[in-house]
């Protein structure tokens, strides 16, 4: 197996404060080697993309497109860094820190309502990837989400797309935003630190702690969106969650990058499509399976039915996407969106 560059980590408190500024040796990062000569991304040669968490099986193809070295087939060298928090990413792109952003496709609307120009390019999610879980001493009090009323539930981070869907379940089910109170409590261990030490009742999380919650017996599956099936259920419809995207003016000026990006994804997604759940392990970085490596196998297959093949956008994903964040976001409610600027199918319909 090649290994494309390092991974480290980048706490959120340091992107959210002076976004490293420079990044580069600041943040979680894994870059291709030796495409630097050959790479016409940007002026100083390399494409950074700030991911909402390396180790999230939602974001997987990501690392993944780099661990097969398909970036570095395109001749494009890139710098993936890692930020929990989806919203902490989507500040580092609009502040022009990074190109990218591998995270929620629900991102683009609530910029483009704030007056910013942002689009997916490469739609690597049909569905969320989420589970909500119930924590087992709370289980027998909250069965559904209208049982959210009074309760603390953890999200990755305040104005993240875990507390996008996790408003939306409580509206849905006639509980009110104001009537719980959403904790941000990120994700892999601090996730599940939260459900042991009693300080939410339940929260939003994505592979692989929902399996490590699930084994360590604290806690169970409230509303299980991994699958297109769960989405309809959950969401009434296809949600397009995991992405890549990017400053629309950023994507006009550099088509020819960006379709090596598309390229290189889109060609992951097929891969993926063809393999199992064990060589898509096998791949990835071992200490990404924090919970042992079986447990991690499971989590990636529990997860697979979210990706797309082609990396193109389901027909009514947006309009399910804007139906879910204008239920409890009044600027959302009230603003004109047009949908079709959100997102761009040029460049995977062109990849190979």
């Amino acid at each position: 197996m090649r290994t494309f560059g390092k991974l480290t980590k980048v706490s959120a408190t340091a992107v959210a404060g002076a976004l490293c500024l420079a990044l580069a040796g600041c943040a979680d990062e894994s870059s291709s080697d030796g495409a630097g000569e050959r790479s016409e991304a940007v002026k100083g040669g390399t494409v950074k993309i700030m991911v909402g968490g390396l180790d999230k099986v939602v974001y997987l193809p990501a690392v993944l497109t780099q661990r097969l070295g398909y970036f570095h087939d395109e001749g494009v060298t890139v710098k993936l860094l890692s930020e929990p928090a989806g919203v902490q990413a989507t500040t580092a792109l609009v502040s022009g820190d990074v190109q990218g952003v591998v995270g929620f496709y629900d991102h683009t609307l609530d910029l483009q309502a704030k007056g910013k120009r942002v689009q997916s390019v490469v739609q690597l999610a049909r569905t969320p990837g989420e589970v909500e879980i119930v924590s087992t001493r709370a289980a027998a009090h909250v069965a559904s989400p209208r049982d959210f009323k009074g309760r603390k539930l953890g999200v990755t981070g305040l104005g993240s797309s875990t507390d996008f869907l996790t408003k939306y379940l409580a509206v849905k089910n006639g509980v009110k935003v104001s009537e719980f109170t959403p904790v941000a409590v990120g994700a892999g261990q601090t996730f599940v630190s939260a459900l042991e030490r009693g300080s939410i009742d339940g929260g939003m999380t994505t592979e692989p702690t929902v399996a490590q919650v699930l084994a360590k017996g604290l806690g169970k599956v409230l509303v299980d969106m991994r699958t297109p099936e769960g989405s309809r259920a959950a969401l009434g419809g296809l949600y397009p969650a995991s992405s890549l995207y990017m400053n629309t003016s950023w994507v006009e000026g550099h088509k020819e990058t960006v379709q090596k990006l598309a390229n290189a994804m889109v060609r992951t997604l097929k891969w993926m499509a063809e393999h199992s759940a064990e060589e898509i392990a096998e791949k990835m970085p071992a200490d990404y399976a924090k919970g042992g490596k079986d447990l991690y196998v499971r989590a990636i297959e529990s997860t697979l039915p979210m990706f797309t093949k082609d990396g193109v956008m389901p027909a009514d994903g947006p309009r399910t996407v804007h139906t879910v964040l204008k239920s409890f976001d009044p600027s959302l409610k009230n603003a004109s969106l047009d949908l079709e600027k959100t997102y761009t199918s040029e460049f995977v319909k062109k990849a190979g």
